[in-house]
Parts: C-alpha cells; sequence; structure tokens
C-alpha cells in the first residue's frame, strides 16, 4: 500500500468537515442504563418487555429501524437517533444545532413520548457513569456482530475492556472546526481540560456493586481499555499537531474487525494501513477507523468531547453550554490555549492520577482542579448570549458547593440507600415540565 496516500486519503476526510464559522454547530449524544424500578436490574435487550422490544415500540412512533438479522439495534427519525450499546444501554443522539435551547427542544420532545413507554414496564432510564447494581459478568451483550468481534479482541487488550462494553454510560459533544489552525486549538485545549471534565461530570459512586473511594471510574476504566486507542492521545500536546498526525496515529492502529464483501471480518491485530487501499476504499471505511479508537478527544469529520459520565437534566445541557462557550469564541479560545500553552502530555496523565484520588479537590498543574472549573465556567458564561447563560446555573451552583454528581449520589446513597439514589437520578416527565 501506498503510504503516503493513505495519509492522505484520511486527512482529506478529516479536512472535509471544515465548515465557516456561520455554519457551526454543536450536537449531544447521551447513553443511560434502563433498570427495573424494583431491583435496579438492568433491562436485557432480550424477551418480554426488553430492549428490544421497546426499540419495536418505536417504531409505531414512526421511527425508521435498522436490524442485524431479526434483531432491532437501532431508530431514526426526523433530528434523532436511537441506538444501543453493548451492555443495552440506550442513547439518544440529537443532530447537531447551532443553539443550545433547540437541541434542548428535541431532547424534552422525544423523552415525553418515550418515558411513559418505560414507564408502563416498571423500567426506568438512569444516566450513571456505571451500572448501578450489576456486576459486570451479569449483563449480556448486545446481538450485534461487531460488539462480538470487539468483545473477543478486548478479552487480551484492556484489564477493564469489557467493563468499558457493558458497564459504562457517558455523555458526548461533538464540535466543528473551521480550518487546520482552528482545528489544533480546539484539539489542543481539549485534551488539556480532559482532566478538568472527567472531575466536573463524574458520576460513578458505586461500582460493581459497590461503593468505590476512587472518583473517575470511566477514566480508570478507559485507561485500562487498549492504550493504543484510549485516553489522551500523546500526540494531542505536540506544537505540531495536525490532521496529518492524527491521521498517522489511526493508520498505525489496528481496525479490530472490516467489512468484506458485504460481511463482517475479524482482523484482530491487524493495522489499519495493512487493510486499507488508498485507491479502492470507501471513505466509508475511513470513518470505521476513526470510530473503532476511543480517546477522550476524538476526530472525525467533527471533534468529539467524551470525558464525561452521563448525567441527567439539565446538567447534561450544563455542559453542552459550557463547551459551546468555550470552544466557538475566540477570546475564550485563545485564552484557554494562553493557560494551557506549556502543558504536556505527562502533566495531563499526572492530574488525572490526582483526580481518581481527590476529584475536584486534586491538583493540575500546581492549581485545584475545581478552581479551574469554576474559571473556564466564568469564561463560558462571559460570552455566551443571555437566552444560553442560564444552561450553566446548574453545574456553577455544584461548583460553587465543590462537588461533583457523584457525591451528590453519595450524599442521598448515606442518608436513604442505593434504591432512593438510583431513583433520584433517574429521568422524570415532572423534571422536563419546562
Amino acid at each position: 500500500m501506498d503510504y503516503k496516500r493513505q495519509i492522505q486519503r484520511v486527512v482529506d476526510y478529516i479536512k472535509s468537515g471544515e465548515k465557516s464559522r456561520k455554519d457551526f454547530t454543536i450536537g449531544v449524544e447521551m447513553e443511560h442504563f434502563v433498570v427495573d424500578k424494583d431491583d435496579l436490574h438492568t433491562i436485557s435487550y432480550y424477551g418480554k418487555d426488553g430492549v428490544g422490544e421497546t426499540l419495536e415500540e418505536l417504531t409505531k412512533d414512526g421511527f425508521i429501524p435498522y436490524k442485524e438479522g431479526e434483531y432491532i439495534l437501532g431508530l431514526e427519525k426526523d433530528k434523532i437517533t436511537v441506538s444501543t450499546e453493548p451492555g443495552s444501554q440506550f442513547e439518544i443522539a440529537i443532530e447537531s444545532k447551532c443553539c443550545v435551547k433547540k437541541l434542548e427542544k428535541e431532547y424534552i420532545n422525544f423523552f415525553k413520548m418515550f418515558l411513559p413507554i418505560l414507564d408502563k414496564k416498571n423500567q426506568m432510564l438512569v444516566p450513571l457513569g456505571y451500572h448501578p447494581n450489576m456486576k459486570i459478568d451479569e449483563i449480556k451483550i448486545l446481538p450485534k456482530e461487531r460488539y462480538g468481534h470487539m468483545y473477543r479482541y478486548f478479552q487480551t487488550n484492556g484489564t477493564m475492556s469489557h467493563n468499558m462494553m457493558k458497564g459504562t454510560s457517558s455523555l458526548q459533544i461533538t464540535v466543528d472546526f473551521e480550518n487546520e489552525d482552528d482545528f489544533k486549538k480546539k484539539y489542543r485545549v481539549l485534551n488539556a481540560l480532559s482532566p478538568v471534565m472527567y472531575a466536573m461530570f463524574d458520576n460513578t459512586y458505586i461500582f460493581e456493586k459497590e461503593p468505590t473511594k476512587e472518583y473517575n471510574i470511566r477514566q480508570k476504566i478507559w485507561e485500562n481499555t487498549d492504550p493504543d486507542r484510549s485516553g489522551v492521545f500523546e500526540l494531542s500536546m505536540d506544537k505540531d499537531v495536525s490532521y496529518k498526525k492524527y491521521a498517522e496515529k489511526i493508520l498505525n492502529t489496528p481496525i479490530i474487525f472490516d467489512e468484506v464483501n458485504g460481511d463482517t471480518v475479524y482482523t484482530g491485530a491487524k493495522l489499519f494501513k495493512d487493510i486499507f487501499d488508498p485507491e479502492k476504499d470507501g471513505d466509508d471505511k475511513i470513518f470505521h477507523a476513526l470510530s473503532i479508537v476511543f480517546p477522550d478527544i476524538r476526530v472525525k469529520k467533527y471533534i468529539e468531547i467524551r470525558m464525561m459520565d452521563a448525567v441527567k437534566y439539565p446538567l447534561n445541557f450544563s455542559c453542552v453550554a459550557l463547551v459551546k462557550g468555550l470552544v466557538y469564541f475566540d477570546e475564550n479560545l485563545d485564552k484557554l490555549n494562553e493557560m494551557f500553552k506549556d502543558t504536556t502530555f505527562e502533566d495531563i496523565q499526572k492530574a488525572k492520577e490526582e483526580t481518581k484520588l481527590k476529584g475536584l479537590q486534586g491538583e493540575y498543574r500546581g492549581e485545584r482542579i475545581v478552581d479551574i472549573a469554576k474559571k473556564i465556567i466564568n469564561m463560558a458564561e462571559e460570552v455566551l448570549e443571555d437566552e444560553e447563560k442560564p444552561y450553566l446555573k446548574p453545574l456553577k451552583k455544584l461548583m460553587e458547593e465543590e462537588k461533583s454528581p457523584r457525591d451528590k449520589f453519595k450524599e442521598i446513597y448515606n442518608k436513604d440507600g442505593l434504591k432512593k439514589a438510583v431513583e433520584k437520578s433517574a429521568l422524570s416527565l415532572e423534571e422536563l415540565d419546562v
């Protein structure tokens, strides 16, 4: 294979995502656990009242399904995409919008329709970073061929890979870039913010059915999920980070499985560069290679921010507003680049270790994480339009108390027990009535 041509194809793919600033949008994906209201066990994909049956019910509301064999694994309608993760986690992705309010409207409309479906089955939707009442071996894997290949690959690549696949839920946000210089600034700054965002949105107090003294459990899980493709990529803090450097990283990472003549074929440790024919293969193969890595900040035709645990409404939209205020305004992007200009990959790793032990009270280059959090919230608040500033209030209140969602869960758990803490974390129609 022509390696230079391979690089150029991947670079061209990333570059094709460049947008004029007037066309910038922000997108969001939110994962949840579907649990039984009584025993808090995960609802399997299979059987009566299972997640598969629930997905089938959504087709009655006009959602178009996509299947593997007899199984519905996702649906689409208008601006909403519904999908399922390996442990039957329920994910909703909202097509990116210019403003937070439009995303929120789609979100509220969907869940006002969807939550009553679960309620009839005595089920609830819980956004937490890790499953609150099941061990990983108790959760069945979804009937999706690609998940089977991933499960096989991760048996020898990462000690907590199966925890990642079946036991975690996250909040992910996507942002656009104008050109390569804009990409470099955003990519570098967002990676530098990784320890801060993990700590701010830490929402995991129960791990494998037991309270944990550690913070940022999802961060720990990702660090132990195939180091080739997870965490902060070392290249992210290079002064000369570029489309090309990211492309080379992707080309030198195993892609686990490949589509060959309509079949999904396990490729194991084969690198993308050993499989990708730049003269014959389509962009779908590049998309797969970019999607099968799981770093804190992932690049496709946009930038994905992936550090945050799943959190409930309205805190999820605090995060959307925060990201918008930080990276879509030059004054803040420039301030952040100045703040982190001398930050190294080693600095980030050290800060991550701090936050695992101390959470928001951990230090990052001599400054408390919580103080950095307060600073960036204020930065976002200063530039957002008046109708978007209020979205920051729930997050601002938490940081003023110097508490994460995990800390709030712990307080309820210690006072009223697990069931009450999980119920308080669940989505509710009453809280969507705004």
